[in-house]
Formats: structure tokens, C-alpha cells, sequence
């Protein structure tokens, strides 16, 4: 593994041992046939070391490997290996060469029994009898030698001892301060890498800024040191003007409270503004005197950003659930009142000038269905099909129903690549955000102006603005110069009922229904938009998968065709008004109607054995059970009879739940919605029998 240079690698670093023991007393070697001369020899010795005896040659070589000798002592004649053979191992083995060799002889003083001593490794000779005072200076001279020596070696080992130390301690303080160095390095670069600067600035300097700034404060704001120091009225000057009071008040308090944490948006070079945290701690020195503030600026924009897109979630949703509600109520409403309306035109005998009014009457109330759609659209509770969508040919519809809208003053200009995906939508509601789009663009150029709509193809990575799936997406703009939206408006204006327009000029729904619209297509929904400048809608679509059928055209709605019979009908509602006004359509297309207040009550009659029954209609949404369980229940008592659910709202999973061979009449209906939802039953009743 490689590591910094000049780094000393740990296993160099063992502890060599430093204390080293006492050195024992030389030692000599005395070798001798004759117990006499060896006690004579030892006792004359004694105190210049330690004296160990052989009485052969065999038994002197056993004793040289267990140790070290000062000196050898050798007697020249012995029996078995005499003192020649003796020596000439020893000089022959590495570990005892070196050792001094004395020979002890009584006779041969000749000198060539001398040089034959001396060849075979004698460095001296001692005749008998032995001369006390002639061998011990002797053999004191080679004692002294070797004690001599041994303290030299001792020292060499000290020294060597000392400079190990002296080294490891010399690696150690380089490990440390390379480990310091990293250190610093490692903190640096995470000081770096955050969106935070550490500074220190004198608590008593006005205007504020910093004497000492670490991290990347170029990044974080766009300015230099250098920029702020030339200039120490940049941070006051570029507060937010709404932040700018409370921020000059926290800073004038800390010099109190000797501490500091306040939040407020900051304009950085860029000319935009961040969220930043401010933060620091009053330092004093040894006699408690303020001396400077520790703090921190820390960049939470990103944090914010998302808390509000949090926020708005909620908010929308809470929204969405709430006029889901309502659409449900009023869809009861409208149905009670475009039924009584159409059993009015129907059955009333009224003057040109009364039918004039009916029709006014009537329009206004499918106004208002009209109303429930966009607030359903919103809730992102209506029901959508979902078609791959050919934008030539949307272009083209759009045109068709704007050409009598925009007025000669705004024009549009229709830019699309030329193999644009296929969008996978709902038509219908593409149309009508379009032209919602279209007609809020055209709103925002009162002298007039060109609407630009662009459709582009646009591959989605994982990590987006919106959180969308990772996929292919066309993305559909329309941009005008107008005169553009401010910054809290634009975070408003997509909720229902908020509109910039002037009092009668917008319902506040248009924005509101393309957003829902978005989310529940699967896509996205963005405005970009500065004062004076115009505005910029964005609507993100899916791509329509590989083998998707293309949209049919909408049918019209169908003619009024009556059923074959006349029907035996069970009608459940708990809307008295809703029932009583489905019931008179009922019977005045020829039908006999049973009413049912709830699917408790209904239950109670097919118990008591009355199944003649040709179709039973129910509301969906009722108190105790709902249409879908009364149905279930109902078929168990009389199966095999057609059924019909009517529903102002419901939830889309709910209603795919219903029993089998049951369609869905959406409120409010007309009297011809009614009759061909009645004949499609029927019909489908008659082939499966």
C-alpha cells in the first residue's frame, strides 16, 4: 500500500532495549591433567576472574561452547587429546579462534617444540614449576584485554541504544506532525467542500466584517476578502430589504448577550438572494475582555428551498382533498338543478321570452359543472384517458379554438421539432390546459404581443426539480412578454380561486386545473416568470410507451334513443333532491321508479322477496353503504339484475371496484345522458342473457 513520502512505516519503529544488563566477571579457562596443578594454578588466579577447570581437552572444548573465555590455559601433555590437538580445534571452530591460548608445560623448552606450539595457536608459554607472579601478570594482561574489550562493545551497544531512541523519537515526532498535516489538510477540504464559512471579526468594529475568513467564501457569496475588506458596507447594503431591521437589531444585541444566531436572505454577486444562517460566539481574553467574534455563515437556501416546496405540497393537497369534497356536493346540486330544468323545458308550456330564460338558466348551471371539472382537475381526482397524443394535430385543435378568442392584437407562433415524441395524455384535458395557458398569455400582453409555444423532447435523469421518474418526457411551453408575475404572486397563483386579474376578469381555476392536470398525468408543472419580462409556463408529459393505441375521437353526446320496454326501476339516493329530480326524468321517459333513501332501506325491500326489478340505479357516495357494496349485496338477494351507478365524485380505485356489468353515470347528467346510459344496460343485459 503506498503511503506519503517520507512517512516511517510503524514496524520501523520497535523499541530496541535500551538497559542492558551488567557484565559478569572475565573468565579463564584452565586446562590440566594433575588435580595439584590445577588447584595451585586456580588459587593464584582467583581474584582476576572466574576460574572453570577441565581435566581434558574433551572436557575444555564441552565448556567453550556454553560461554565465553578470557583466556585458555593449556597443559601441553595430557592423556587422550593432548594440548596440541586441543588448540588445533579450537583455532579451527569460529566461535573460540580468538580466544588467547597459554600453554602450561614442564618440559620440550626447545625451541622446536616452542614453534610447534605457536603454529598450532599458542600466543604464549609458561613452564613448570609455574612462577606465580610471572603467570598472573600474564594472564592479568589478557583478562585486562578482554574486559577492555567487552566495556568497548558494551559502550558501542549504548551508543547504538541512544541513537535508536534518539531516531524513534525523531520518526515519531514526524509521524505526528505528517498526521497533524493530513489533519489540517482533511479539515480544510470538508471546510471547503461545505456551504459555510468560518470567520473571526473585532467585536467593536463598525461596519461589520470579518479580519479572518476559512472556507471558500467566493463560492458561498461571490465576493472576496479582499471585495468586502475595500468595501465594509457590502454585507449591510445587500441585506434583503424585508430582513434588514430585525438583522441590524440582532447584530446591535449581540454585543450584550456576546453571542449571535439570525437568519435572513443576503444578495450575492450574482445579483440573487440566499438563505443564510448566521451564527457566532463572543471570545474574550485571559482578564475577560471581549476580544473578537467566533461565527459561522452557513448557506441554507437549498434547505429552505425545500421546506417551502414541502409547504406548498401540503398545501396543495389539503386544497385538493378539501374541493374534492365540495365537487362532490355540488355536482348533487347541479344535477337536481339541470334535471328540474330540463323536466321544466320539457313539460312546461312557456313563452318565447320564459324559454329564453330557461336556456340562460340552464347554460349558467352547465357553467358551473363546467366549474366542478376544473376543481376536480385540480384535486386531480377526474377521470382522465390517458392516449398517446400527436402534438401536429393538438396544434391544430388548439388553433380551432382559439381563433375567436385572442383578438388581432396577439399573435401565435407554433415551434415543435421535427419527430417530437408522442405525448401519452388525456387529449381533452391537454386542449383545455393549452388554451387555459394560451388565454392567461394572452391576459398578460394588454397591447398585444406574440405567444411563442414550443414542444421539445426531453430525456429526465433521476435527480430533477419536480421529482420525476428517470425517463423520456415532452415538455410543452408557452411564453409571452408580458408583463410578467412577482415573486409571492407566482407562488400563489397556482392555487384555485387566486388570480392577479382585475374583479370579473378570472376565476382563479385556470392554473390551478393544468397543475392537477400535470400531477395526474404523471408529469409536471412550473412557472418562470420576472416583473416586466414576461412569463414562462412549463408542462412536463410522459412520452406515450412503445405500442400505445392512439386517442379516438370524443363522441358527441348521444341522441336520445329510449329503451325497447318500459323498465320497473329501483332507484337509491340519499340527495332528496338529487333523487326526486333522477326519479321524475325516470318516470317521464315512461318508467316505473321505487325510491330508496339509502342501501340499508333498499336492502329491506329485496328481502321481503321483491326482485321484479329491470335495472336499479345507485348513488355512489351514500352514508352506512355505498352504491358499490349495495349492488353486492343486492345481487346475492336478485342476481342477474343490470344496474347503473351515478356518481358526482368518487375516488377512481373505489369505483373499479364495483360488481360486474355495472357502468357509471357521472352527475350532472342531461335527460340524454341518461337515456342512452339507460339503453347502453339494458342492451348489454339482453346479449348476456
Amino acid at each position: 500500500m503506498n503511503r506519503p513520502v517520507g512517512e516511517i512505516p510503524a514496524q520501523a519503529l520497535a523499541e530496541p532495549d535500551v538497559d542492558l544488563p551488567e557484565e559478569a566477571r572475565p573468565r579463564v579457562l584452565l586446562v590440566d591433567d594433575d588435580e595439584r596443578n590445577l588447584l595451585a594454578v586456580q588459587s593464584i588466579l582467583e581474584d582476576l576472574g572466574e576460574i572453570v577447570s577441565a581435566r581434558s581437552g574433551e572436557e575444555a572444548l564441552r565448556h567453550l561452547l556454553k560461554g565465553e573465555f578470557a583466556v585458555i590455559l593449556l597443559d601441553v601433555y595430557m592423556p587422550g587429546m593432548d594440548g596440541y590437538e586441543t588448540a588445533q580445534i579450537i583455532r579451527n571452530r569460529d566461535q573460540t579462534k580468538g580466544i588467547p591460548i597459554v600453554f602450561l608445560s614442564a618440559v620440550n623448552k626447545e625451541a622446536e617444540h616452542l614453534l610447534r606450539g605457536y603454529a598450532m595457536g599458542a600466543v604464549d608459554y609458561v613452564f613448570k614449576p609455574v612462577d606465580p607472579i610471572v603467570l598472573r601478570s600474564k594472564v592479568a594482561v589478557f583478562v585486562d584485554l578482554f574486559a577492555k574489550t567487552k566495556e568497548v562493545e558494551r559502550n558501542a551497544r549504548q551508543e547504538q541504544a541512544l541513537l535508536d531512541a534518539n531516531l524513534r523519537a525523531n520518526a515519531e515526532r514526524l509521524r505526528a506532525e505528517q498526521e497533524l498535516r493530513r489533519a489540517e489538510q482533511r479539515q480544510q477540504a470538508i471546510i471547503q467542500s461545505l456551504p459555510m464559512v468560518l470567520y473571526l471579526e473585532p467585536h467593536d468594529r463598525s461596519p461589520r466584517w470579518p479580519n479572518y475568513v476559512s472556507g471558500d467564501l467566493k463560492a458561498v457569496t461571490g465576493f472576496s476578502h479582499q471585495d468586502i475588506a475595500e468595501k465594509p458596507d457590502i454585507w449591510a447594503d445587500r441585506l434583503h430589504p424585508d430582513d434588514r431591521i430585525g438583522v441590524l437589531a440582532a447584530i446591535e444585541a449581540r454585543r450584550k448577550s456576546g453571542r449571535l444566531s439570525v437568519e435572513y436572505r443576503w444578495q450575492c454577486a450574482d445579483g440573487t438572494y440566499k438563505h443564510f444562517l448566521d451564527q457566532a460566539v463572543l471570545l474574550k481574553d485571559a482578564d475577560g475582555r471581549p476580544v473578537e467574534f467566533a461565527g459561522t455563515l452557513t448557506d441554507i437556501s437549498e434547505q429552505r428551498s425545500l421546506e417551502s416546496q414541502l409547504i406548498q405540497a401540503q398545501k396543495m393537497d389539503a386544497i385538493g382533498k378539501l374541493t374534492g369534497g365540495i365537487a362532490h356536493d355540488f355536482n348533487n346540486l347541479l344535477a337536481a338543478v339541470i334535471g328540474g330544468l330540463s323536466l321544466l323545458d320539457k313539460r312546461a308550456s312557456l313563452k318565447e321570452e320564459d324559454h329564453r330564460i330557461l336556456g340562460m338558466t340552464k347554460r349558467a348551471a352547465e357553467q358551473g359543472s363546467e366549474l366542478v371539472r376544473r376543481l376536480l382537475a385540480f384535486a386531480r381526482r377526474q377521470k382522465l384517458e390517458p392516449n398517446p397524443i400527436d402534438l401536429g394535430a393538438l396544434q391544430e385543435a388548439v388553433w380551432d379554438l382559439l381563433t375567436h378568442t385572442l383578438g388581432g392584437l396577439v399573435d401565435i407562433e407554433w415551434h415543435a421539432a421535427r419527430r417530437t415524441w408522442k405525448a401519452f395524455a388525456d387529449q381533452a384535458q391537454l386542449e383545455l390546459a393549452l388554451v387555459n395557458l394560451i388565454i392567461n398569455a394572452r391576459d398578460a400582453m394588454p397591447a398585444g404581443g406574440t405567444v411563442t409555444v414550443a414542444v421539445e423532447n426531453r430525456p429526465v435523469a433521476a435527480d430533477n426539480w419536480a421529482d420525476l421518474p428517470p425517463g423520456d418526457y415532452v415538455l410543452l411551453t408557452v411564453a409571452d412578454t408580458g408583463t410578467g408575475i412577482s415573486v409571492a404572486d407566482l407562488e400563489k397563483v397556482m392555487e384555485p380561486f387566486y388570480t392577479t386579474k382585475e374583479m370579473g376578469k378570472g376565476s382563479g381555476l385556470g392554473l390551478s386545473m393544468v397543475y392537477g392536470f400535470a400531477k395526474q398525468s404523471n408529469g409536471a408543472f412550473r412557472l418562470r416568470s420576472q416583473l416586466g419580462s414576461g412569463t414562462t409556463a412549463e408542462l412536463w408529459l410522459p412520452r406515450a410507451p412503445t405500442g400505445a393505441t392512439a386517442a379516438e375521437k370524443p363522441r358527441k353526446e348521444e341522441p336520445s334513443r329510449k329503451p325497447g320496454r318500459k323498465l320497473r326501476v329501483l332507484l337509491v339516493d340519499d340527495h332528496a333532491e338529487v333523487r326526486n329530480t333522477t326519479a321524475a326524468l325516470l318516470a317521464d321517459l315512461g318508467h316505473a321508479v321505487i325510491e330508496a333513501a339509502n342501501g340499508p332501506e333498499a336492502i329491506k325491500t329485496l328481502q321481503d322477496g321483491d326482485c321484479g326489478y329491470d335495472l336499479m340505479i345507485s348513488d355512489y357516495a351514500m352514508p352506512q353503504q355505498s352504491g358499490t357494496e349495495f349492488l353486492r349485496e343486492a345481487r346475492q338477494f336478485c342476481p342477474g339484475v343490470p344496474a347503473l351507478i351515478i356518481t358526482g365524485y368518487a375516488e377512481a380505485d373505489a369505483i373499479s371496484d364495483r360488481p360486474e356489468g355495472v357502468e357509471i353515470l357521472l352527475k350532472p347528467f342531461t335527460p340524454n345522458k341518461l337515456e342512452a346510459a339507460l339503453s347502453r344496460v339494458c342492451d348489454a343485459a339482453a346479449v348476456a342473457r
